[in-house]
């Protein structure tokens, strides 16, 4: 029965074998329909007068966005 030595015959290329990471193949995105009057979490950049104009009327503000851009959205098709 062959003994095998204490140290690698190797350090460094023992070191860098510890320190790679295994190449595993990453998992398909699985694609999901979207439900249908979900609501989504995005960020949006719009300008700070903009942004007032829509808080002025208190809690409420972003469904009043969503309603100008759904508006807009419908007038366009």
């Amino acid at each position: 029965m062959a003994n095998s030595p204490r140290r690698p015959v190797n350090p460094m290329g023992a070191a860098e074998a510890l320190f790679n990471p295994a190449k595993k193949k990453p998992k398909q995105a699985v694609e999901r329909p979207a439900l249908p009057n979900t609501k989504e979490l995005v960020s949006l950049k719009i300008d700070s007068d903009v942004l007032a104009y829509f808080q002025e009327d208190g809690p409420g503000w972003q469904d009043r966005i969503n309603d100008i851009l759904r508006a807009a959205m419908k007038n366009r098709l």
